[in-house]
């Protein structure tokens, strides 16, 4: 028996909270089969088993936060030849290098068959002989059509035009569906949707959310992540606890361990907070010529950029006029340093179903309007469907934050850690407003920068926002000249 451990997840992650078992034990298991779902600060990742053989134990409940290097799963190889199992007999578990040698071959070695996928979106994958994951299930029966196999769920019917995202092997075992997101998955066992035989919409069968969607019968035209709960998961979610909460006296709706990205974001927020002197200045800008704009550029070929990708193109011109809000504050504790650059990485806060996450664009100093508006879409698609990678959620420099898409006039926005300052951008309203002493209705918004106060004092931060709103208000001059 060989133990592995929860392998190094990357960027500094200690722990991981538990998703969901991919096997039970007892199955037998392939070598780069994922074996568990786990959510860490970041992003949800599939782990993979480095061994072939059967599942003796699973070291860990859903919902629990495991810690690196610690049991995760003790597989039965059944040979004890193996290098690697050998090795590890007297360890009790492998450490992540090791699990990187058992998966898959070095780069180098493997040829055209790629790295192997040692976490799900930090390796490649072979083109043409790489293994499907298996995932133990119970195999139906054969039924008559439309009838559905004792002890089955009942399944949506595919249509003659779809294929089922589901192979069969030539013994007639079923294999996994064809699902690359956990948030797909999780979706399903939400709505009760069986992936077994679900036809995807996707590329070669493969199962995307709006499947899930429409085989659960709810609506794709709501927000992004938010499915209608079940009547009965609603009932569930309001159910009063037998005590009532002893500082308030009410009965208590509902408790959740603070775990995964919701931890994350609470530790990130409370340390800026604590660590960072924060100032806030705002300015009133009137973009009806920008909006006129946009309205020309849609008619164009090529499309229109967002409001914030205009926003971002001029945000990263002032940063290169203001560059010490392009910094952070470094510390060896015996002083502080103020570490500039020389380009911009650009996160933009982006609401996701695992809540508020920061993607970022490296080196946004590179990209024209139209090209940061394609990157800005591409990064918060990825966001919501799971797939942002650890390198495209940090690193930041400066952050963009378009909450007026929630209905919001304003804020006071709280600076991303370590970065140093963080600029808002709220809703554009029908306001009046003076042009050419006359009375005028145009389209405003306001811009709100929070700064640390570190960095610069007031009038670089007054700068730095009077040019970006400046651009906002002309953008065709201020296009002209970047």
């Amino acid at each position: 028996m060989t133990t592995f451990n929860l392998p190094d997840l990357g960027e500094g992650l200690t722990e991981a909270v538990l998703l969901n078992w991919l096997v039970a034990e007892g199955d037998p298991v392939e070598v780069d089969q994922p074996i568990a779902e786990v959510e860490t600060a970041k992003s949800a990742i599939e782990v993979p088993c480095p061994y072939a053989g059967l599942v003796q134990t699973l070291h860990g409940e859903v919902g629990e936060t495991l810690e690196v290097d610690k049991p995760l799963i003790t597989v039965t190889t059944g040979d004890d030849d193996a290098p690697s199992a050998a090795a590890d007999e007297d360890a009790g578990a492998l450490s992540y290098r090791e699990e990187e040698r058992a998966g898959t071959a070095a780069p180098e070695e493997a040829g055209s068959e790629g790295s192997g996928n040692v976490l799900i979106g930090y390796g490649t994958s072979a083109s043409s002989n790489g293994r499907r994951r298996r995932r133990k299930r119970q195999v139906p029966t054969q039924a008559a059509p439309g009838e559905t196999a004792p002890g089955e769920p009942q399944l949506v019917e595919a249509t003659p035009t779809q294929t089922p995202a589901v192979e069969a092997t030539p013994s007639g075992s079923a294999k996994a569906p064809r699902v690359s997101s956990p948030l797909v998955r999780k979706l399903a066992r939400e709505q009760g949707v069986a992936l077994d035989s679900l036809p995807g919409s996707g590329p070669d069968g493969l199962i995307m959310r709006q499947d899930v969607l429409t085989a659960a019968g709810a609506s794709t035209d709501g927000v992004a992540g938010s499915p209608s709960e079940p009547v009965a998961a609603q009932a569930a979610g309001t159910s009063s606890s037998v005590d009532p909460d002893p500082t308030t006296g009410l009965a208590v709706r509902d408790q959740t361990p603070v775990t995964g990205i919701r931890k994350a974001i609470a530790t990130k927020l409370s340390q800026s907070r604590a660590e960072i002197p924060e100032a806030t200045v705002w300015q009133d800008i009137d973009v009806t010529a920008l909006l006129d704009l946009r309205t020309q550029l849609k008619a164009s070929d090529q499309g229109a950029p967002s409001v914030l990708a205009f926003l971002s193109r001029f945000v990263i011109a002032g940063l290169q006029r203001h560059p010490e809000l392009n910094s952070r504050i470094d510390s060896d504790g015996t002083g502080e340093t103020i570490t500039q650059f020389q380009g911009v990485n650009l996160g933009f806060a982006a609401q996701t179903p695992k809540g508020l996450l920061v993607p970022v664009l490296r080196h946004a100093e590179q990209h024209s309007a139209r090209a940061l508006h394609t990157e800005i879409r591409r990064l918060a698609e990825a966001g919501r469907e799971g797939t942002l990678s650890g390198k495209e959620l940090s690193g930041g420099t400066f952050t963009v934050n378009n909450y007026g898409v929630f209905g919001s006039d304003g804020a006071t926005p709280i600076i991303n850690h370590p970065e140093a300052a963080i600029l808002g951008i709220g809703r554009i309203m029908d306001r009046p407003w003076a042009v050419d002493g006359q009375l005028a209705v145009r389209k405003v918004t306001t811009l709100t920068l929070a700064f640390d106060h570190r960095v610069c004092d007031g009038g670089s931060a007054g700068g730095f926002l009077n040019y970006v709103a400046t651009c906002m208000e002309n953008p065709g001059t201020a296009l002209a000249d970047l």
